[in-house]
């Protein structure tokens, strides 16, 4: 882990506690303790847990705070999601991405053991063919690629050359000359990888085998030299520089980057933000996932259905992790299988 490149990033934007409210009560990793059992027990995306945490220390309700929302590490771990002197057999093995926390989702409605309440994720439904569970949108982010603060590899490309480098690593500039480089592409799971190849036009079977695969998403100190780039949440990315004490600042010397001649973010210091005029393809809804039938559990409802939910009433603290407010906040037209 690069610390020269930890204390550059912190310089520019740990100065952000001072204009964020938010920062003064920063959330934990995971509930304050391994016996503090919420109402609503999540597990999931990478890309959302530190902006769940943050609800999850602020939405309460006559009973205390709702959300337990476990991180996706570190891996090979396990969590235990409620009270065991009520359910004995809710120590799980920790999901690490949206498909992993969907997947522990449906398990346990399988099981009807009631272990998890709800799954994070940053991608819609692979599988439409059941209405079993209901994606529910409540922040907008975007994805772009991103590569070292000294890298060969151009700080603008398009879609078509971003499509070239995750089938053959390599690129066309305008002049027709081609270019080798080294694509990065998160684990097996990520709902960031799973958005990501969409986006950019190409499937699972097309990524080139000369791609490095498997590393943990939004990880910037996996960028170990000029000629690489990965995808990288937005929101993420500004998240991991603005000083949240339960946010480690992973972006090593990485730089978020255009597309399509599009910026991702905005502003800068304390006031940068996700650009939500970003290429349209490469912005996203993030979902909280309820199995359907549970749709009107009053917690679950009170707390992610609605407009008027007490997470899509929460803007501050969605903004404040770098996201974007949804438009449909607390819909729950989104239905699918998996």
């Amino acid at each position: 882990m690069n610390v020269k490149s930890r204390a550059q990033v912190g310089a520019a934007f740990g100065v952000a506690a001072l204009g964020l409210g938010i920062l003064a009560a920063p959330a934990s990793a995971d509930p304050g303790s391994t016996t503090e059992y919420r109402q609503l027990a999540g597990v999931g995306s990478d890309t959302t847990q530190y902006v769940m945490n943050g609800l999850g220390d602020v939405i309460t309700n006559a009973n205390g705070k709702v959300i337990a929302s476990y991180d996706a590490t570190p891996v090979n771990t396990t969590i235990t999601t409620k009270d065991p002197a009520a359910k004995p057999n809710c120590t799980i093995n920790r999901p690490n991405g949206s498909s992993a926390g969907i997947t522990a989702l449906n398990n346990d409605i399988t099981a009807t053991t009631g272990c998890l309440d709800f799954a994070r994720s940053s991608r819609g439904p692979v599988d439409t063919t059941t209405a079993d569970l209901t994606f529910i949108p409540y922040a907008k982010d975007g994805v772009t690629y991103a590569t070292d603060l000294g890298s060969t590899v151009p700080t603008n490309l398009t879609k078509a050359q971003l499509a070239s480098i995750y089938t053959n690593c390599t690129y066309t500039d305008a002049a027709g000359t081609s270019f080798t480089v080294q694509p990065l592409l998160p684990q097996t799971g990520s709902g960031t990888r799973t958005f990501w190849l969409s986006a950019i036009g190409i499937s699972e079977t097309q990524v080139g085998s000369c791609v490095t695969q498997g590393i943990q998403e939004h990880d910037g100190t996996a960028i170990s030299n000029g000629t690489q780039l990965m995808p990288y949440s937005i929101a993420q990315w500004i998240a991991q520089g603005k000083g949240f004490a339960d946010v480690p600042n992973r972006r090593g010397e990485s730089r978020l980057r255009s597309i399509n001649g599009l910026a991702p973010t905005t502003g800068s210091g304390t006031a940068i933000a996700l650009n939500t005029n970003f290429d349209a393809g490469f912005l996203r809804d993030v979902y909280n996932v309820v199995q359907s039938t549970r749709l009107t559990d009053p917690v679950i409802a009170d707390t992610f259905v609605g407009s008027a939910s007490k997470v899509c009433a929460n803007t501050a603290t969605i903004t404040g992790y770098g996201f974007g407010a949804a438009t449909n906040c607390g819909a729950t037209t989104l239905t699918g299988e998996r």
